[in-house]
């Protein structure tokens, strides 16, 4: 093959630079001349391979810039040679710490990738892990010196409920694959619930694509959008505040530590995107930051019951299953894992969440007929036949392995409506599965599964209060069918399942305060001039000053922060009845149930489902003079003084110190009590039968709303956390109220 035209004025422009080059050194290093055919020689051994990459590339661009770019890497190695023949040695000693360059031909170079994430290329003897201990306590069986040494990740195995699996330990090689081998998911698809994400969603080479935006829409694309900036979030470390997230080795008391933690974090995200006008979801907002944080419970998936999660607990939020480890994928219908029976592993489902995604008959409470996921969607367009993978392919094979499942069943909130209530309703296992066309058209998967028994009520104790909400006259059992004689809105009940006592001590039921002076004579409460209702942000409005800048209930009367006092609108407020910021004194609005309890005497409960932060009931009664109070007097055992309220109950705020906030939380030492003592004993209202408990579900709060008299507020009563149906309302009394229940008890 013969050479281009062009080499010989190539060959001489090579020549020229390397004659020009040499010449350069020899001003700024002692090197000796080199003769002209030397220098011609290595002039032309250089051209020959740019000779050969101009063929390679058949003289395009890429042949043009190649030797141009090899010229360049030559001549910076002719800067660090040395010991050539025909040259002179140098004088000049290089600095022991100098890195010589290792100059190759370019044929032997190959290009170099950067290292997937977390993936360490160089050889180490140190472990690749750090351990670091938890803040608290070690769970029971652990301590310090219990600590397996930290390593790399190995497989281990397991056995709970009959069932081995298999997970991760500390001692192996890790098997890394680079991030660039998964694809991006670039359509989210309807799961069995009718959500629109999945946690168990598959890839997007796996469904179809959607049509996205295109590129370069964002600020500096045709249609001047601005581009919604990913969330970031801070890396948490646990203070005193939340030191107890952890220090708990009850499971129960763990699982309600973390919810109470959630919610506080979402009430306050809630409270600062009504400010801000943000239209992103709270409850996923909490979520995110719980998780990025690490404070969660039962992190490890699991076949059968988890801990410290009890039949009946109620949950508004998918997030909030998540967190407490009783349904993994955040808005998935079907959470599934990988188990091994015996010497062969398969893929089974592990909880299904049914929430009327699709057309189940579910009226048993025993017998559940749930829907597989995929197909469904709402474009109708886009809705297909599901198939048998996934989740829907995990139920066929607990069809066949027979291992229980959890469920939680989905029911409309009555106090909301686009809200729904998810109740655990505890193991069921499939018995049954097939096929079927639906109403819309398309073939899914049907899977039967019963109710195990011996099992606490979940969704049937929902059901059966809800016929009592609807027709009263169908509670058996009654003694009486309004306790109040009308002074409540809603009738309450008094029932009596466990002995022949016909009823309380008798009083005066009263849903008001009798304070010992009358109001004209107290210090008036200076009111705001808001127009119509108060608005959240507002910094011209009083009572949202007065509240710390922020109204303190959400616009579901549901109370956003527990705090020394709050302030709501009154008489000389210019805003409606409609303001949010009117809810304690318009009144209870549960139906409650005055009930004889097994040991302790009358208790109180109420039928529907109490969300946390929901009103409840004001403490009623008759204020009494201070001077006339004998709290060793055992006659008068239904006294409400404002003593330390309880741990639990001091920490209701903490959460939002995971996003940067000042931390609220105020200890046993630094409370400060009230002045103000109510005795319920001839006069008061439901809250009197409310028990003592050291793991209370009601907290009290002071509100004011028709006096400025700080020292004797209104005394309410609020959710501590999720109250199901026909659970006792309980609160902690304090120290000094509680060694009255004692020497009461003991006389």
């Amino acid at each position: 093959m013969s050479r281009p035209r062009y080499c010989s004025a190539r060959r001489t422009l090579i020549w020229k630079a390397v004659r020009s080059r040499h010449m350069a050194l020899l001003t700024s290093s002692p090197v000796q001349p080199m003769d002209g055919r030397r220098m011609s020689a290595l002039a032309y051994q250089w051209e020959t391979t740019v000779h050969n990459h101009i063929e390679f590339t058949n003289g395009s661009i890429i042949g043009t810039l190649l030797p141009l770019v090899g010229l360049v890497a030559w001549l910076v190695w002719m800067i660090g040679f040395k010991g050539h023949k025909g040259m002179r040695a140098s004088n000049f000693v290089p600095d022991p710490n100098q890195v010589l360059l290792d100059a190759k031909p370019l044929r032997s170079l190959a290009p170099m990738f950067p290292a997937p994430m977390g993936v360490n290329v160089n050889q180490s003897s140190t472990p690749p892990l750090v351990c670091v201990t938890p803040v608290g306590q070690f769970p029971a069986g652990f301590g310090a010196g219990n600590l397996p040494a930290f390593g790399s990740f190995t497989t281990f195995s397991a056995t709970a409920n009959g069932v081995s699996y298999t997970g991760t330990s500390a001692n192996g090689a890790i098997d890394a694959t680079p991030i660039s081998a998964y694809k991006t998911r670039s359509s989210i698809s309807l799961d069995g619930d009718g959500d629109p994400y999945s946690g168990n969603q598959p890839l997007a080479s796996e469904r179809k694509a959607r049509r996205g935006r295109p590129p370069g829409s964002g600020r500096d694309g045709s249609n001047g959008k601005v581009k919604r900036p990913k969330p970031t979030y801070k890396n948490f470390v646990a203070g005193k505040e939340l030191a107890f997230l952890s220090s708990s080795s009850n499971p129960r008391e763990i699982v309600e530590a973390v919810h109470m933690a959630f919610e506080a974090l979402r009430r306050r995200h809630l409270q600062m995107d009504e400010t801000q006008d943000a239209s992103r979801r709270a409850d996923l907002k909490a979520g995110a930051i719980m998780m990025a944080s690490n404070i969660r419970a039962n992190t490890g998936k699991r076949v059968g019951t988890v801990p410290g999660v009890e039949i009946g607990d109620i949950f508004y939020f998918r997030m909030e299953l998540c967190i407490i480890g009783l349904h993994a994928p955040s808005m998935g219908g079907i959470d599934y894992m990988t188990t091994k029976f015996e010497n062969d592993e398969d893929s089974v489902a592990i909880c299904i969440v049914s929430a009327g995604g699709y057309e189940n008959e579910d009226d048993d409470t025993d017998v559940l007929v749930y829907s597989g996921q995929g197909g469904n969607s709402r474009n109708t367009e886009e809705r297909h036949d599901q198939k048998l993978e996934r989740g829907n392919l995990a139920l066929e094979r607990s069809l066949h392995r027979k291992n229980v499942i959890r469920v939680v069943r989905g029911f409309k909130d009555p106090f909301c409506l686009t809200g729904k209530i998810y109740i655990y309703d505890g193991l069921y296992m499939i018995h049954e599965s097939w096929k079927e066309k639906t109403r819309s058209g398309i073939h899914c998967f049907k899977y039967k599964l019963l109710r195990e028994p011996g099992q606490r009520d979940g969704a049937a104790l929902w059901k059966m209060t809800q016929r009592w909400i609807d027709n009263p006259a169908t509670r058996g059992s009654v003694l009486l069918a309004d306790l109040s004689s009308k002074a409540e809105t809603v009738p309450v009940c008094l029932v009596n399942e466990v002995d022949h006592e016909k009823g309380p001590g008798h009083f005066t039921y009263t849903n008001q305060v009798k304070y010992l002076r009358p109001f004209s004579s107290m210090k008036k409460l200076q009111g705001c001039g808001c127009q119509s209702v108060c608005l959240p942000g507002d910094a011209s409005c009083a009572c949202g000053q007065h509240n710390g800048g922020d109204l303190p209930y959400s616009s579901l009367g549901l109370l956003s922060c527990r705090k020394p006092m709050i302030y709501e609108c009154g008489e000389s407020c210019n805003c409606s009845t409609n303001c949010r910021n009117r809810v304690t004194q318009k009144g209870a609005r549960l139906h409650f149930e005055v009930f004889r309890t097994t040991n302790r005497g009358w208790g109180l409960r109420c039928w529907e489902p109490v969300r946390a932060g929901s009103f409840i009931c004001e403490y009623a009664g008759e204020v009494i003079d201070e001077l006339k109070v004998n709290l060793n007097d055992s006659e008068d055992d239904y006294i409400f003084q404002t003593v330390c309220p309880g741990e639990k109950t001091l920490k209701w705020n903490c959460g939002p110190e995971l996003i940067g906030e000042d931390s609220t939380y105020v200890s046993a030492d630094e409370f400060e009590p009230l002045p103000i003592k109510i005795s319920a004993k001839t006069m008061g209202n439901v809250s009197r039968f409310m028990n003592h408990s050291c793991s209370p579900n009601v907290f009290w709060q002071p509100v004011q709303y028709d006096h400025g008299d700080d020292g004797h507020p209104h005394i309410m009563f609020f959710a501590l956390k999720h109250i199901p149906p026909m659970t006792e309302l309980t609160y902690d009394y304090g120290v000094a109220e509680l060694n009255l229940v004692v020497q009461v008890l003991e006389n």
